[in-house]
């Protein structure tokens, strides 16, 4: 394991340009932080594990996780380095630059599919990432007006969930949609004047969940291309769902029955 022990070290500088999304973009890289995350990354994708930052109190604790990775290149650093390199108040002691995945094909994604319209928050984006890896959905298509899932906000909403979902990218919402239903799919907008989800008939075995953004929803182009419009009935006083809340209820329910 190498030392470093300088803020101005070229490597912690390629590290830090990784908060941002140009540097991400530029360098085909993301940032994992804390013992969970680079743990799912090592599990997950060892082979894109390119440089692992360890806190050098902390090396002793972290060797089994490093013994994994022995192609990656490993620096022991002061906290002082690795808090500059971290976007959290408090760092675990070890962070990681990984491979950003490759975007999933919009063909063969699987049964299940959710698409996100310029859904902002990247703690919903990554929730929502968590959740459809959780419900059993197989994939999720971005399109630009969302936020980026390997923020570090985002990824930490993820719960290492970024590393085994599917992501796909359209240019609009319109496009995928298009290409989706072309490919057999029931595409089922969230809409807060569809009719009520529960009380649905059966949809085809493949089924794409449109969440539009928090505050303006879906848009009439993309609503007026979709199959299905549906909503949840709202019993209280509320007049909405979070989004992610909403993706959450309609997934798990769609895997239970369509």
């Amino acid at each position: 394991m190498q030392t470093i022990t300088s803020l101005r070290n070229p490597a912690v500088s390629a590290a830090k340009a990784l908060q941002t999304k140009r540097g991400r973009d530029e360098s085909g890289l993301f940032l994992c932080e804390g013992e969970h995350m680079v743990a799912e990354a090592i599990q997950n994708a060892p082979g894109d594990v390119c440089t692992v930052f360890v806190e050098e109190s902390q090396a002793e604790h972290y060797a089994t996780l490093l013994a994994a990775v022995p192609d990656a290149v490993c620096f022991s650093v002061p906290s002082g380095v690795l808090g500059a390199i971290s976007q959290v108040k408090t760092p675990q002691g070890i962070a990681a630059a990984v491979l950003l995945p490759r975007a999933a094909p919009l063909d063969g994604l699987g049964p299940h599919v959710i698409l996100l319209e310029n859904v902002q928050d990247p703690g919903n984006v990554g929730t929502i990432l968590r959740t459809l890896d959780a419900a059993g959905f197989d994939a999720c298509v971005l399109t630009p007006g969302c936020a980026d899932p390997y923020s570090a906000k985002a990824l930490r909403a993820t719960m290492g969930s970024v590393f085994r979902v599917p992501v796909a990218r359209a240019a609009s919402a319109a496009q995928a949609v298009n290409a989706l239903k072309s490919e057999g799919y029931a595409v089922v907008a969230a809409v807060l004047t569809g009719e009520d989800f529960y009380k649905r008939e059966s949809l085809p075995q493949k089924v794409c969940l449109v969440i539009g953004n928090e505050g303006a929803g879906i848009m009439p182009e993309t609503e007026a291309l979709c199959t299905h419009r549906y909503r949840l009935p709202m019993r209280g006083g509320a007049e909405s769902l979070n989004a992610a809340v909403a993706a959450a209820v309609m997934m798990y329910e769609l895997t239970q029955r369509g």
